[in-house]
């Protein structure tokens, strides 16, 4: 038996050799991604007999289409395969088994079942739940005699539901405590890359350099900062992100959050005489019950005024077994919530207002300086790494997505803030009204967080 592997190129060579935890390969178009991944899963089923490999990709007809169709092909004379159960069935007991997780629990039928190795075929289409979940299954099967360290391979290029996971670990390199940064291998491709492709298919080039800027990057040159999908493409860290400075006295302040038991994301807001706002702190805490995140919320207050605290509606709810809102908890914990609108499309395009960049002269020098109507300190990582994730909804262009889940808590504490009726402060020529900030860890002793000190 003969497996036609064909010519690899150095990335290709490159991502076959790499015996990382996780491996990840890709970045744009036309990288060979595809291909590479079924010679490597072919090329370990012959090399390790027994071994357990799982592929997936993200809908039936993907995998048909990408996978299934090709490694018929590939592996015709050499492994059997089995429709029922999608599986490619090796002499020497290897298997690779196909899949895909069109919904987000679908992901649950691979709970406690072990793969010596799991494929993320276009990883930025999977959520970090999805992910998460996989690797409890990347562990050894017992069918295998030889050593083997299990490992998971991805490919992908930016943008998708799961772009921000991704970027992360491969990309920014941005690790937790429990995560080892050994474990994590980037190979960047480009279709610069793919020898095929630049022999055969030289216009497949023009057609990339005619996409869209933003997508061009991304597609084009493996632009991991602008992507498809993104909601607020308008957002910009050089101007929608600031240092932290003093802020008058005389500023009016918000607050504005959105409560679950699985997050309480709130952001503080102080508005100029000219009505730009600034997000100057934030809480992003999980398992608060509701008077744990009033003590909470009051902490970070320290005695100041706010003119209103914006909450979704539905904490006007009564509870059937109690009769009692969680709005009338909070007021009783001293803190009187006034309703955000919960129009989610009207609620989007107005935080889109807000971002919107115009460009002025400086007042001084007369250059050409670009800014918006909203500001984050930069002490609000959260909703700093958050915000430009957001993707639209597919069936309804208008709005954000849902998923994942996790970074849509602060954005909707944002949305609360920028759909309600907000007016400029009062000015007041007063040097001395004015006060100083600063971070103090850790300030809030019983919650281990930061705050703003007042």
């Amino acid at each position: 038996m003969t497996l036609d592997i064909g010519e690899l190129y150095p990335k290709q060579k490159e991502f076959c050799r790499a015996t990382n935890k996780y491996i990840c390969y890709g970045g744009a178009r036309g990288g060979g991604k595809s291909h590479v991944s079924r010679i490597k899963m072919c090329l370990l089923a012959l090399n390790y007999s027994g071994i357990q490999i799982l592929l997936l990709r993200r809908t039936l007809k993907e995998l048909r289409e990408n996978h299934v169709l090709q490694l018929q092909k590939l592996l015709k004379g050499i492994a059997g395969y089995k429709e029922s159960t999608k599986e490619f069935i090796f002499p020497n007991g290897s298997r690779i088994v196909l899949g895909y997780c069109d919904n987000e629990s679908d992901v649950l039928q691979y709970q406690g079942q072990a793969y010596e190795v799991i494929t993320l075929e276009e990883a930025t289409h999977f959520t970090e739940f999805q992910f998460q979940t996989l690797t409890e299954s990347n562990r050894m099967s017992g069918n295998m005699k030889e050593k083997f360290n299990p490992r998971m391979y991805f490919t992908c290029n930016p943008g998708g539901v799961g772009h921000q996971w991704v970027k992360r670990l491969f990309v920014d390199k941005h690790y937790k405590e429990t995560e080892n940064p050994d474990d994590y291998l980037f190979i960047p491709s480009l279709v610069f890359d793919n020898k095929y492709i630049m022999e055969n298919d030289p216009q497949y080039i023009k057609t990339l350099e005619n996409l869209p800027e933003d997508r061009r990057k991304a597609m084009l040159y493996g632009n991991w900062d602008i992507f498809d999908g993104q909601y607020f493409s308008e957002f910009d860290r050089d101007i929608h992100v600031c240092e932290l400075f003093e802020i008058p006295r005389n500023w009016d302040r918000y607050i504005a959050f959105d409560y679950g038991l699985d997050k309480f994301a709130v952001l503080f807001f102080a508005v100029d005489t000219k009505g730009r706002a600034y997000v100057y702190n934030q809480i992003h805490k999980e398992d608060l019950i509701v008077s744990e995140a009033c003590q909470m919320l009051k902490s970070y207050m320290r005695g100041q005024e706010y003119k209103a605290i914006f909450a979704p509606p539905d904490l006007w709810n009564r509870n059937r077994d109690t009769g009692k809102s969680t709005a009338e908890v909070f007021y009783e914990n001293g803190l009187h919530l006034q309703q955000a609108g919960n129009n989610r499309v009207q609620g989007w395009l107005a935080v889109k207002e807000w971002l919107k960049v115009r460009k002025k002269r400086h007042e001084q020098t007369g250059e050409e300086i670009k800014e918006s109507d909203l500001v984050i300190l930069k002490s609000c990582n959260t909703l700093i790494e958050y915000l430009p994730q957001m993707q639209f909804d597919s069936k309804n262009p208008n709005d954000c997505a849902t998923e994942p889940h996790e970074i849509t808590h602060i954005c909707d504490a944002l949305r609360y803030f920028c759909v309600s009726r907000i007016s400029p402060s009062k000015e007041v020529v007063n040097n001395e009204l004015r006060f100083n900030f600063d971070i103090e860890k850790p300030l809030n002793k019983d919650y281990g967080e930061e705050i703003v000190v007042i």
